[in-house]
């Protein structure tokens, strides 16, 4: 037979809210270290630059030259607007992926350079660069 104590047990058990507290707690602290963590920290350098770069006139590249009075050449040739999309789509029916480089004079006026970029995504063109020269150091 199974005499019962007269002092009570009780059983134990883990309490979850002081855990869940601390959890969080934790969770917050690994948080707020790893914000700090994430900063970058760099030097500055000074790039350098092309001293014996060459003109890039390879023959699948189209090269559109805009002179100062509006003027527009395809390799030394003289074009209008006209022929110049008759000359584009031309190249494009030859070359669907024909990179373009328009370049422009220094006095060119900004409208006569936007209006060979029309003229070239008209065509259906879609790999067009500006070709830029770097300043002169002085």
């Amino acid at each position: 037979m199974k005499l019962g104590s007269p002092i009570l047990h009780r059983k134990a058990r883990i309490e979850i809210i002081p855990l869940i507290d601390i959890m969080f707690f934790l969770l917050a602290s690994f948080m707020m270290v790893s914000l700090t963590m994430i900063k970058m920290q760099s030097i500055k350098v000074n790039l350098p630059t092309a001293t014996q770069a060459k003109p890039d006139l390879k023959p699948d590249i189209l090269n559109i030259a805009v002179r100062k009075d509006g003027e527009v050449y395809i390799e030394k040739k003289s074009y209008n607007l006209v022929e110049l999309r008759e000359e584009l789509s031309r190249r494009y029916k030859a070359n669907t992926n024909l990179p373009v480089y328009i370049s422009g004079d220094r006095e060119a006026q900004h409208g006569n350079v936007i209006g060979v970029l029309d003229e070239v995504r008209k065509a259906g063109i879609q790999k067009v660069a500006f070709a830029i020269k770097a300043p002169e150091k002085q």
